[in-house]
């Protein structure tokens, strides 16, 4: 009998995370640990898990993300209790904090340091989780052509100009950018690594449901469709998957302006240094 899968999900008790974790957990030979920085809210969302599917593997972990030694230590009691780790969805995120903006009036002390709490969720905390998930998944035997699959959840504000989050756009841009940068070292160490950019998904990380009133939404279900396809096609990696609507796009990264840009940056490669 195949070991039982091991299954990841950061900010897995509500939101994105908690529809991936919603998406898994009827699958049969799986355990899924939910990582949540809200005690209460991991631990009624996993009595609801288990009351709803009380055949389910499922736990819950509370885990700073933006903590390495949080994260470690909870990366190492999940590999100690289940034996492997197979899949990390590295979710966590908030909204912008702060404003790089000059406050109204002045501020007749001088500048303000910026806040810097939605780069440390949104993208240290998914650097520590894939930095963990790395080194778990290359203790892994094949199964398939890959030993495990790391999915980063981004935004299609990390694919375009947000100009209402500038702080939260570049967290957003830049795991896309690490996603994608990643990928072809990964391919020697037969780990997979793509992103989710949604558009609009109504979730708690918005200060107000006023907010989704205007938009054109995102249903849960396309994210979930996107989460398949990337779990499922092993011959995806440092991909993209736009949610938008009912349809899921896998973004392409920019064409290189010239040729001797394409050079430059194959030459890097092929000398293993920058």
């Amino acid at each position: 009998m195949a070991p039982k899968r091991s299954i990841i999900v950061t900010g897995g008790a509500s939101g994105i995370g908690l529809g991936i974790t919603r998406h898994f957990i009827t699958e049969p030979n799986t355990h899924i640990t939910v990582l949540d920085v809200n005690p209460t809210t991991g631990a009624q969302t996993l009595d609801q898990l288990r009351a709803e599917f009380p055949s389910a593997g499922v736990s819950f972990e509370q885990c700073d993300v933006s903590s390495w030694e949080s994260q470690a230590e909870v990366f190492e009691r999940i590999h100690s209790q289940q034996g492997r780790i197979d899949v990390v969805f590295a979710n966590a995120g908030i909204t912008e904090k702060g404003s790089l903006l000059p406050e109204k009036g002045g501020n007749s002390n001088g500048p303000t340091k910026p806040n810097l709490a939605t780069v440390n969720v949104n993208f240290v905390g998914v650097i520590y989780s894939v930095q963990l998930a790395i080194h778990y998944m290359a203790k892994n035997e094949l199964s398939g052509s890959s030993k495990g699959l790391i999915v980063c959840t981004a935004s299609n504000a990390g694919l375009y100009p947000f100009p209402m989050a500038p702080i939260y756009s570049a967290t957003k841009h830049g795991v896309i950018g690490l996603v994608r940068s990643l990928a072809r070292p990964l391919e020697a160490e037969s780990i997979r690594i793509n992103a989710l950019a949604p558009a609009v998904i109504a979730t708690n990380i918005a200060p107000s449901t006023d907010l989704f009133k205007s938009m054109a939404l995102t249903p849960m279900s396309t994210a979930t469709k996107a989460v398949a396809q990337l779990v499922e096609d092993e011959t995806l990696t440092g991909r993209v998957a736009e949610l938008h609507g009912e349809h899921v796009t896998l973004a392409e990264a920019p064409a290189y302006v010239d040729e001797d840009t394409g050079k430059n940056i194959e030459t890097f490669w092929s000398l293993g240094y920058a």
